[in-house]
């Protein structure tokens, strides 16, 4: 197959290398903006220009720390850190989302001063040429960012280019702004200095929230997990794939461990042979390592484990908060069945416990019962 040619190390690199490429360019793009816009706020006395400048030095800087930590998070892994340090790419994004909310409060400050203490603005045709042409360069800046951003799947390229297409639409309020003022003498620059830095408080609020969110743990992306289990599948000797945790320690840094179904006739050394094989291709497949594999073996002999099992699972799901049913396995000899049931997150895993040891046990009381809640970790 042609994706088992990937090489997720070779991968890793090229993937910093075009966030450190495309956050350069984003520096030096916005240093430049920033200072043509600083000359023109300041010998127009437009405060919404001036702001604008500064909302660029703040560009500026986030790319700077977006390279750093794109850096530190790929250094080796060592004794402390066996794990890697790929979520100091998180720590670099809260940094970020500091430095845009301290821009914002910062503009929204100067911005109702202005509005107190007014002063004329005085702009040239040259200055507004100025303010059009950095408009088009932020909004291409903007596309090309954003497309190298979701192509390596980094997160803070894309809140990048993002954020450098809503300054394009900044820039045109104050473009608007100062040929309002020009036309009719009415001047609303304060006015849109302070709308400018409610905009930027709510981005680095945002921001800061979406890494939160991501240091806290989220749910792993559903088209991984699916493709994951989908590969384990395929091999004809498993039946089911359950249970998948991916750990991440940072972007496109997974850890994984999953249970797969198994028949009851399989020897240690053909388990062992499968779940080195089922590891090799699914690190090559999607870069994710699994670490552990677990195993559910299911009833290949006959009696009554089929029969039982479809009874079982029909009691089971019928109650709303059970997801799934999974690792069935009936022993006629120690007359015990026992089974994972995924709960869903409306009702209580003790609780869900109770309500389906009370149904089971009455239906067989012949049998011991063991059943496992699982948690609702992935799609």
């Amino acid at each position: 197959m042609q994706a088992e040619n990937k090489n997720p190390a070779a991968a890793a690199a090229d993937r910093n290398q075009v966030i450190i490429k495309t956050s350069v360019i984003g520096i030096l793009t916005n240093i430049l903006l920033a200072a043509f816009k600083a000359a023109v706020g300041i010998l127009s006395h437009s405060i919404a220009v001036t702001l604008d400048a500064v909302n660029n030095l703040s560009d500026a800087l986030s790319s700077i720390i977006t390279i750093i930590g794109t850096k530190l998070a790929s250094r080796l892994p060592d004794r402390k850190h066996p794990l890697g340090h790929g979520r100091i790419e998180y720590l670099s994004a809260m940094i970020v989302s500091g430095i845009v909310l301290y821009a914002g409060i910062t503009a929204l400050v100067a911005s109702v001063k202005k509005i107190i203490t007014t002063e004329k603005a005085d702009y040239s045709p040259v200055s507004l040429l100025i303010i059009a042409v950095a408009i088009a360069v932020k909004l291409v800046l903007g596309r090309y960012v954003k497309g190298q951003g979701e192509r390596v799947n980094s997160g803070s390229l894309i809140a990048s280019g993002s954020d450098a297409t809503f300054d394009a639409i900044l820039s045109a309020s104050v473009l608007g702004s100062a040929i309002i003022y020009l036309a009719s003498g009415v001047s609303l620059e304060a006015y849109v200095g302070v709308i400018i830095a409610i905009f930027i408080i709510k981005s680095g609020i945002e921001m800061m929230r979406e890494t939160l969110s991501e240091i806290l743990g989220e749910r792993a992306d559903s088209e991984l997990t699916k493709k994951i289990k989908s590969l384990l599948t395929e091999v004809p000797e498993v039946r089911g794939a359950y249970d998948l945790f991916v750990h991440s320690y940072g972007p496109d840094r997974n850890y994984a461990s999953v249970h797969v179904e198994l028949p009851d006739t399989m020897t240690v050394q053909e388990v062992d042979k499968l779940t080195r094989k089922l590891e090799m291709r699914v690190y090559r497949e999607t870069g994710v390592i699994l670490t552990g594999v677990g195993v559910y073996s299911y009833n290949t002999s006959g009696g009554p484990a089929a029969e039982i099992q479809n009874d079982v699972r029909k009691r089971v799901l019928s109650h709303d908060w059970a997801l799934q049913l999974h690792g069935f396995y009936l022993d006629e000899e120690e007359k015990s069945m026992r089974f994972d049931v995924v709960m869903s997150f409306d009702i209580a895993p003790r609780e869900g416990l109770a309500i389906l040891c009370k149904e089971i046990r009455e239906a067989y009381p012949e049998y011991t019962l063991q059943i496992v809640p699982d948690v609702d970790i992935s799609d």
